[in-house]
């Protein structure tokens, strides 16, 4: 199967072939050694500020977005929570879960965060403290203005949570330029290996928010696993293998140019698609679309019957959608071990698709 999904997505040789070891034991000073080189190069990749520290958690990208709901805010807090899709929506319901006080910022399917969405929060006296962004809404495809947020949340002094997950390593992301406190990433996005590890870098106001505010949790406990990363080491037993096919891919990502290098090879990918689907019956569904992925909207016939028809007369995989969206708007992925020729064999399929029903 050739896959232009955005998670999980294709990985390069190396990384399949320390999957297919068996997982080494864990407790030992040369996967600490690891770990800590792993962090060192999230730091760096992520444009941590000096003293920022990296945590991994064996989990999806949902579980890092619940240890940060649930490590770094309290009920004297809140919350802004940016939310025009699915994702900025799970935000909004971990919010509620654990009690801290939240307003969803509502944006419209597919439409960019401006200034005026912002506008009516924007003073001194609106009593905000914080702002949740999935920076990227992977279900519609908009990347948000990073730049736009940095400077409402310095403004109004808001603690500011990222959620980069299908962002890092796709669209240009700088902790410290930007006054991120927290970013999170997952294993299965553009660091391309298996689904299963989540990763938080934490900026010096999130450390010291997991100082004081209390966490009912044991496995999600940031304390904890802050304490055991000091040693290379993690809470309990990780995705071993996992966590050693990301170290694989940041040193491969380091020897090759670091991230920006990555980053404009997906933007190159994205772009060549884009430029070569203008004369099929597909339209770009977000206005200001990520490297990460394309959101197409289809009128003359159903998004469903395009995901299911490729994935089972083609063997490819792109990404449906859900709800409302669901028989109008899928998404191709360019992230993970694609080439130009994959889009050049993706955009064949499409027209071969559309002439055997007529269109």
């Amino acid at each position: 199967m050739l896959n232009f999904t955005v998670g999980p997505v294709q990985s390069n040789e190396d990384v399949l072939k320390i999957g297919a070891q068996s997982a080494p034991y864990f407790r030992t000073p040369e996967f600490s050694e690891i770990m800590l080189e792993n962090e060192r190069m999230m730091n760096k990749f992520a444009g941590a500020p000096v003293g920022s520290r990296t945590v991994f958690i064996t989990g999806s990208g949902t579980a890092s977005m619940e240890a940060a709901v649930m490590n770094l805010l309290d009920k004297d807090d809140r919350a802004l929570v940016i939310n025009g899709g699915s994702f900025g929506g799970r935000f909004c319901k971990l919010c509620e879960i654990h009690a801290i006080p939240y307003t969803p910022v509502l944006l419209e399917a597919g439409h960019a965060l401006t200034a005026a969405d912002l506008a009516h929060f924007d003073g001194s006296d609106a009593g905000y403290t914080a702002l949740l962004v999935n920076i990227h809404e992977t279900s519609t495809g908009v990347l948000y203005d990073i730049d736009l947020i940095s400077d409402f949340c310095r403004r109004n002094g808001l603690f500011l949570i990222v959620d980069a997950i299908s962002a890092f390593l796709t669209d240009p992301i700088d902790m410290a330029e930007s006054g991120i406190d927290v970013m999170i990433t997952g294993s299965q996005k553009a660091l391309a290996v298996p689904p299963g590890v989540s990763v938080m870098v934490l900026g010096p106001r999130a450390l010291e928010r997991t100082e004081r505010i209390d966490s009912r949790c044991m496995y999600l406990d940031l304390k904890d696993a802050l304490k055991n990363g000091e040693r290379g080491q993690t809470p309990f037993t990780p995705a071993v293998t996992t966590l050693l096919q990301i170290n694989a891919r940041l040193r491969d990502i380091d020897a090759h140019g670091g991230p920006e290098s990555e980053i404009r090879r997906v933007r190159e990918l994205a772009e060549d698609f884009r430029g070569r689907i203008v004369d099929l019956p597909f339209k770009l569904f977000s206005e200001s679309p990520s490297n990460a992925v394309t959101s197409l909207y289809t009128e003359e016939i159903s998004a469903k019957d395009i995901f299911t028809a490729l994935k089972d007369e083609y063997g490819i995989w792109i990404c449906p959608n859900g709800g409302e969206l669901a028989e109008r708007v899928f998404r191709v992925g360019h992230i993970g071990n694609l080439r130009t020729e994959d889009n050049i064999t993706l955009v064949d399929v499409f027209r071969d698709y559309l002439h055997k029903r007529g269109i």
